[in-house]
Parts: structure tokens; sequence; C-alpha cells
């Protein structure tokens, strides 16, 4: 029998849902995270052309560059976003901001549907350079949640190769 990959679960074919997920900033999850945006790692290509070459260009992989990632937080009283933005940008007049810690690695965690850790990802000095504090109101709009997000920019991220597939049942 074909395992596709898979030690712990040979029986398993499915990919991993996109609606269990976790992300921990400081070592702890954020409660009410929503959504989070791709990581993405996209590379420039750079032309070049060589002397005695036809008239066209060749192409190289250049730089890479980390796309910034965007964390959507349902609203409620937990100040993880607003306490590390104020680490970037305080809003206290009589207070100087300090750049002191406004850097910090973060884990994403792929769960299975058991809720164990499936796949896990660290992003490295992530900083808050966008904040929402409170979404756009609308008193018609009886169902809707209120959602208050950040942008990360950060220095890169791979996966934890530590983090073996959980057994399932």
């Amino acid at each position: 029998m074909t395992t596709h990959g898979l030690h712990a679960n040979a029986h398993r074919h499915d990919p991993y849902r996109t609606f269990k997920f976790q992300v921990l900033i400081d070592g702890k999850p954020v409660a009410g995270l929503k959504k989070m945006s791709a990581l993405m790692k996209p590379s420039r290509d750079m032309g070049w052309r060589a002397g005695g070459d036809k008239p066209h260009m060749r192409t190289l992989p250049g730089g890479t560059m980390y796309e910034a990632i965007t964390l959507e937080q349902g609203l409620t009283h937990d100040p993880v976003f607003e306490a590390w933005v104020n680490k970037v940008n305080s809003y206290d007049e009589n207070s100087a901001a300090s750049l002191k810690d406004f850097r910090k690695d973060i884990v994403i965690n792929v769960l299975n549907l058991q809720g164990q850790v499936a796949i896990s990802y660290k992003v490295y000095r992530a900083w808050v350079s966008a904040y929402q504090a409170l979404p756009d109101f609308d008193a018609s709009s009886t169902n809707a949640v209120g959602i208050q997000s950040i942008k990360l920019e950060h220095e890169g991220w791979e996966r934890d190769t530590a983090v073996s597939e959980p057994a399932e049942s």
C-alpha cells in the first residue's frame, strides 16, 4: 500500500483544512484569531544578456522578499495586538515610544481536526507596520462581527522540521 509520503497516517489522503490554525505571539495563542494571510516569498527575476548572445534576455533568480502577513482577530478584550503596536508607536503623548522588543518571533501552527499541531512555521523578527483597532460600523448589519487586524513585516520564515506528523485515530 502506498503511503503518499505520510508516515504516521498511512490512511490519510486528504490535505489539512485551513480553518484549524493558531498563531503564537510571545508563546501564547492569539485569542479569537479569525484569519491570516498566506505565507509568501516571491523571488525577483534578474535579466541579463551575454555578449555575443542573440538579442534576447535570459533570466536568473534575484533577491527574495518575504511578503507581509495580516492577522485578523475578532474584537475582544485581548490586548495582544494593541500592546505590540504600542511598542512601535505609543499613543501616549507623555511617553516616548521605545523600540526595545518591538520585533518578535511568532509561530504559526496548522492543526488537524483533533486540534493537534500537524505543521508549524517560525516567522522571524516580525513587527507591526499597520494596525486597525476598530472595523467600520454599520447599524443595519445585525450579523456582522467586529474585526481588528495587524499587518506584520518580517525577515523570513521557515518550517519547523522538529514538528512531526501526529498520529490520528
